[in-house]
C-alpha cells in the first residue's frame, strides 16, 4: 500500500490497496474452534439453521432462491435483517422484490439493511420503492431513513437526484421523526449522485447555522467539481469555522485542483491556509499542509520549518513531505538534518523521498548510507527515491539487490517515474518474469507493457504458468494486463496471443482471475466461465458454527474486544462487529489465535488517512494465502474504524487498516468490522514502521 495520497482518490481509494493487485484464493477449509451458548434455544437452533445457508450463500456469491427466500420470511428478525445484507451482497437484482417487501417489514431493524441492500444492488428499479416508502405515511424511523437516503444516492440518476434535491430544498414531503437529520444526511451523501448532483441545494448548507450540516456540505462540494466556483467563498471562510471538523474539511478540499475550478485567488487561499498551520487540531494542520504542497507555494517555507518538531509525528512526516513539494535551498537543508537517523524510519523516509523532489543533486549526497543500509527499508525507499531524482536510470542498481523487496520496488518505481516514452526498462525487465519472488516478477511484466510486443507472449504465458502456484494473484494479474495490451496492440499481437496463451488456459479456477477477465478481457471471460459461485472451501457446518458464536443476540462473541500492543506506544482497543461481519471476524480472529500479526510493522501510515498492518512482507504486498469476501455493512468510516484493504472487490485477507479522520468515501465499499474504543493517544503516535508487539482477546 504505497501510492501517494491523492486528495479525492477513486475507487478502489489506492492508498488502500494492498499494494499488490488481488489476492490468491487458496482452497481449504477453515477451522474455527467455536461453541455454542449455554442454553441454547429450540428457537435459536431454528434460527442457525436458516441463517447458516444464507451465510454461505452469501460467501459464494450464489443466488439461492429457496434458501433466501426462506430467509426474508423467517420468524426471527435477526434472519431477515442479515438475509437481506447477504441478497445485496450477493449483488443479483433477482432480490430486488424481496428488499422491497422487507421496506415494509414490522421490525426497525430489518427495515434499514433492506434500503442498505438496495443501495448494493445498483438497480434504478429501486428509487421509486425507495421514495415511496419515504414519502408515505406513516413513513420510516430515522434510522431507516438514513439508509434509504444513502441507498438512493449510491445507485444515483435523475429521479434520485432530483428526489434528493426536493429534500435539500425543503420541497419533499417525507414521513420521519427527524427532519432535519434527514436532510443533513442527504447534504452528506449527494456528493455520491456525481453529474446530477444539487449543487444549487448544496452550496447553502456549507454556511448554514448548524455545525452539523456544515461540515458534512463542505465534504460533498469537495468531491464535485462543478460545486467549486458557486462553493469557493464560503469553503475558504470555513477555515476559520469554529468547529474543527469544518476546518478540517474546508482545508482538505482547498487543493490545487479545486481552487483552480473554484476560481479562487491562489495567493490569498494560500495565506488562509499557512494560518491554520497553527491550528490546535492536528487534523486541521495536517490537511492545511497537503493543501500547500499541492500548490507548490515555497514562500511558505519557513512556517512549515517548525512542524518538523510537531508533537505529532504525523503531523512532521506530513510537514516533510510539504517541504519536499515546496523545493528550494532553504527547505533541502531541512530536510538533509531530517535524515538523521534517529528521528525514526517514518521520518528519514519521506525526508529522503522529499529531497529527492526538492533537491535531486543534493539527494545524491545523502543516497549512499541508504543505498548500502542493514535494513531492506531502507534501500527500498533509497530505490524509489533515486528513480524521483533521476527517472532515465535512477533505479537501475537497485536491481541487482539481494532482498526481492528491494528489487521490486525499484522496478516499481523506475515504471513509475520514467517518461511514457522511455523504454529503457523493458530489456532491464525482461529478466525478471521467471523468479522466485512474485512481486518482483509481477514489476516486471508491469513494466513491459511500455513496448506491447508479441515477442514477450512466450515468456509472459510461462510466467503465467508459474503464477498458478503463487499465493497471491499479483504475477497473475499483471501477466494478463501484458498479454492483454499485446493483444489489443496489433493483429500479430492477437494472434499470438490468441494461439500461445488463450488455447493454453481454457479454464481458470481462481474466482479473482475470472473476476479480472470479467472485468477487462469479454474473450477470455466466455471461455473461463462467471465469477460465481465460488468455491469458499467451507462447510456446512462451519458456517453453523460461525452463526452461534457471532450473530445471534445471545452469541457468546457478537460484540468481542481486541488490544493491539504497539511497541513504545501503548495499546489500541478494539471492538469488533462480529454480527455484521462474521466471517471477516472469524478470520481475523483466527489470525490472531495463530499470532499472525505479532511483530509485525505497520508498513503504510498516510496522516489523517489510515494506519496500515496486517502484511507479512512488510512491504504492502502480502497477505495470508487466501482471500475472503466482503461484509459490506451499515457502518460508517468516521473516526477510528478499522476495515479490510482491498485490491478489488471480493480481494481481502490479513491486511486491515484504522482511519484516522472521518472517510465517508471509504462507506459501503470496505468492510468496516471494528471500531476503536480505547487508545486514541496511542493511534494519533502510530507511524510507519511502528512494531506491533501483540494483538490479542
Amino acid at each position: 500500500m504505497h501510492p501517494p495520497y491523492p486528495p479525492h482518490p477513486p475507487y478502489p481509494p489506492r492508498h488502500l490497496r494492498a499494494k499488490g493487485r488481488r489476492r490468491l484464493l487458496r482452497l481449504f477449509a477453515f477451522t474455527t474452534v467455536v461453541f455454542a451458548p449455554a442454553g441454547l434455544s429450540a428457537q435459536d437452533g431454528a434460527s442457525v439453521e436458516a441463517l447458516a445457508p444464507v451465510l454461505a450463500a452469501q460467501d459464494a456469491r450464489q443466488w439461492n432462491d429457496a434458501v433466501l427466500r426462506r430467509g426474508v420470511t423467517f420468524a426471527d428478525t435477526v434472519v431477515r435483517s442479515r438475509t437481506a445484507l447477504a441478497i445485496g451482497r450477493i449483488g443479483d437484482s433477482q432480490g430486488l422484490p424481496l428488499l422491497i417487501d422487507l421496506l415494509d417489514d414490522p421490525e426497525a431493524n430489518v427495515r434499514p439493511s433492506a434500503a442498505f441492500a438496495m443501495g448494493l444492488l445498483h438497480d434504478t428499479n429501486a428509487v421509486a420503492p425507495l421514495i415511496t416508502a419515504l414519502t408515505t405515511a406513516p413513513g420510516q424511523d430515522i434510522v431507516t431513513t438514513r439508509e434509504i437516503i444513502t441507498a438512493l444516492a449510491r445507485i444515483g440518476g435523475r429521479n434520485a437526484a432530483e428526489f434528493i434535491a426536493d429534500i435539500l430544498a425543503g420541497r419533499a414531503a417525507i414521513f420521519t421523526p427527524d427532519t432535519m437529520l434527514a436532510v443533513r444526511h442527504a447534504v452528506f451523501e449527494s456528493w455520491r449522485l456525481g453529474p446530477d448532483a444539487p449543487i444549487k441545494e448544496i452550496v447553502p448548507y456549507v454556511s448554514d447555522t448548524s455545525s452539523d450540516a456544515r461540515w458534512r456540505a463542505i465534504y460533498s462540494v469537495g468531491r464535485l467539481s462543478k460545486a467549486a466556483r458557486p462553493a469557493g467563498v464560503s469553503v475558504t471562510r470555513a477555515l476559520s469555522d469554529k468547529m474543527p471538523l469544518a476546518r478540517s474539511m474546508a482545508a482538505r478540499t482547498l487543493t490545487k485542483t479545486w481552487i483552480d475550478y473554484a476560481g479562487l485567488d491562489v495567493t490569498a487561499t494560500a495565506d488562509l491556509l499557512a494560518r491554520d498551520l497553527g491550528d490546535d487540531d492536528p487534523i486541521v494542520r495536517t490537511y492545511a499542509l497537503r493543501a500547500l504542497a499541492s500548490l507548490k507555494v515555497s514562500q511558505y517555507t519557513g512556517k512549515v520549518i517548525p512542524l518538523l518538531s510537531d508533537p505529532l509525528p504525523n503531523v512532521a512526516v506530513e510537514a516533510v513531505a510539504t517541504l519536499g513539494a515546496f523545493g528550494g535551498h532553504k527547505a533541502a537543508e531541512a530536510l538533509v538534518q531530517t535524515l538523521d537517523t534517529k528521528k525514526g524510519f517514518a521520518m528519514r523516509r519521506e525526508a529522503l523521498l522529499a529531497l529527492a523532489r526538492a533537491d535531486p543533486k543534493a539527494l545524491q549526497a545523502a543516497l549512499p548510507p541508504f543505498a548500502t543500509a542493514n535494513d531492506w527499508r531502507d534501500r527500498a525507499v533509497a530505490a524509489e527515491a533515486a528513480a524521483i531524482a533521476s527517472p532515465a536510470d535512477g533505479a537501475l542498481p537497485f536491481l541487482a539487490d539481494n532482498d526481492p523487496r528491494v528489487v521490486a520496488a525499484a522496478l516499481q518505481a523506475w515504471n513509475a517515474y520514467a517518461p511514457a516514452e522511455d523504454t529503457s526498462i523493458v530489456a532491464k525487465a525482461r529478466p525478471f518474469l521467471q523468479g522466485n519472488d512474485f512481486m518482483v516478477r509481477a514489476a516486471a511484466a508491469q513494466a513491459l507493457l511500455r513496448a506491447a510486443n508479441p515477442a514477450d507472449v512466450p515468456a509472459l504465458t510461462v510466467m503465467y504458468r508459474q503464477a498458478q502456484n503463487d499465493s497471491t494473484t499479483d504475477a497473475a494479474m499483471a501477466a494478463l494486463d501484458a498479454l492483454l495490451a499485446i493483444s489489443n496492440g496489433s493483429g500479430a499481437g492477437r494472434a499470438t496471443v490468441q494461439s500461445d496463451f488463450i488455447k493454453a488456459f481454457p479454464s481458470q479456477p481462481n474466482y479473482q482471475l475470472r473476476a479480472w477477465a470479467e472485468d477487462n478481457w469479454p474473450d477470455v471471460a466466455a471461455a473461463w466461465g462467471p465469477v460465481s459461485p465460488i468455491n469458499t472451501g467451507r462447510t456446512p457446518q462451519d458456517y453453523r458454527d460461525i452463526v452461534r458464536r457471532f450473530v445471534l443476540p445471545l452469541s457468546p462473541d457478537r460484540l468481542p474486544h481486541i488490544f493491539i500492543e504497539v511497541d513504545q506506544k501503548g495499546t489500541i482497543e478494539v471492538e469488533l462487529f462480529a454480527s455484521d461481519a462474521p466471517l471477516t471476524v472469524a478470520n481475523y480472529l483466527r489470525l490472531i489465535q495463530g499470532r499472525f500479526f505479532d511483530q509485525k510493522r505497520f508498513h503504510r501510515v498516510v496522516p489523517n488517512f489510515a494506519v496500515m498492518d496486517g502484511d507479512p512482507r512488510g512491504d504492502g504486498n502480502g497477505g495470508p494465502g487466501y482471500a475472503i469476501r466482503d461484509e459490506i455493512n451499515m457502518n460508517r468510516y468516521m473516526a477510528a474504524t478499522i476495515g479490510m484493504s482491498l485490491t478489488g472487490p471480493d480481494t481481502g485477507g490479513s491486511q486491515w487498516f484504522i482511519n484516522l479522520s472521518p472517510q465517508p468515501h471509504l462507506d459501503g465499499t470496505y468492510t468496516a468490522f471494528g471500531r476503536m474504543v480505547n487508545g486514541q493517544g496511542t493511534l494519533q503516535r502510530v507511524v510507519q514502521g511502528d512494531v506491533i508487539r501483540s494483538i490479542h482477546q
